[in-house]
């Protein structure tokens, strides 16, 4: 594994970003890494995250092209709302998110600790049993879909003492759940290959003659798999990028050349789908969770760019 950032560790003292001490029981800790070799087919990123003392937060998960599977530590994962609304606020030990595009809402009380797992979604049979299109807009108790594995998982990063150990307890128990399936058909591969590559900029049509398949024929079989149509996947897949580069180190970049940049009309079309994913303005949203906010560092937390590409 190779770890990629790091965040405050320990009950230290230290200046925060105004220059005062932090209380000595502070704790920020948050630690991203790849997975092993053998599971990077499946598996982009997982991101450790322990915070204690911190002012209570509301987060908002954004719509990524990544399932979010999250094993907690301390304390539940309290959800305040889902990516749909008829799903009502609960507390989770474990959960399973499908794709999605509207943001959910996660909250804390000064204390959360866990584990973000970032999995390609055509990955969601090999590793799941079932496709990323039954997942579609939920999120779920991981146990519904693993059973007693899901449970043992947990119990097996909960006794790890340390972040290395917990990342290799997650990397030994989902390399024994992997299995490929060879039921993803490889046509929808190459449009989600395709898509990403592009940042979201290939039309159905387009991504219809990379198949060989009819758009009917081509947007049915790719619901199925990854839980959006081609046209949902591609807005997300711009979006994601769109706001990971609004999120990167140093000066924020204007809105109409990000708009440029990542594909949109103009910077009114990227404002309209900034609140249509994010459910808040592009200024909003970075004032409360850009870099020279207080981190919330759960889930898709930190600005580093996407992880490899699914490999069928």
């Amino acid at each position: 594994m190779t770890e990629e950032f790091a965040g405050a560790r320990g009950a230290v003292r230290a200046p925060d970003r105004t220059g005062l001490t932090t209380a000595p029981d502070l704790v920020d800790e948050a630690v991203r890494v790849r997975p092993a070799t053998a599971l990077r087919p499946y598996v982009a990123w997982y991101s450790g995250y322990r915070q204690q003392g911190l002012p209570p937060a509301l987060h908002r998960g954004l719509p990524s092209p990544y399932l979010t599977f999250i094993v907690t530590l301390d304390e539940p994962l309290t959800m305040a709302g889902h990516p749909d609304p008829a799903q009502p606020p609960g507390r989770f030990a474990t959960l399973l998110g499908g794709l999605h595009t509207a943001p959910a809402l996660i909250s804390h009380d000064g204390r959360q600790s866990g584990i973000q797992v970032a999995v390609h979604p055509l990955a969601a049979r090999a590793l799941f049993g079932l496709p990323a299109g039954e997942l579609a807009e939920l999120d779920v108790p991981a146990e519904e879909v693993l059973g007693a594995v899901a449970e043992r998982l947990q119990e097996a990063v909960r006794e790890a003492p340390t972040w290395p150990e917990r990342f290799a307890a997650l990397d030994g128990a989902l390399l024994r759940l992997a299995h490929p399936s060879g039921r993803v058909p490889p046509e929808v591969v190459r449009a989600w290959e395709a898509l990403r590559r592009s940042g979201g900029a290939l039309s159905v049509a387009a991504l219809a003659e990379e198949t060989g398949w009819s758009g009917r024929h081509l947007l049915d079989r790719f619901r199925r798999e990854t839980g959006l149509t081609p046209k949902a996947a591609a807005r997300v897949v711009r979006f994601d990028r769109a706001r990971r580069l609004l999120a990167a180190p140093g000066p924020a970049p204007r809105l109409a050349e990000l708009a440029v940049r990542c594909g949109y009309f103009d910077q009114a079309h990227l404002a309209r789908e900034f609140r249509a994913l994010a459910g808040c303005a592009p200024s909003v949203w970075l004032a409360e969770e850009g870099p020279d906010a207080v981190k919330f560092r759960i889930v898709q937390g930190g600005a580093a760019g996407p992880g490899p590409e699914w490999e069928a």
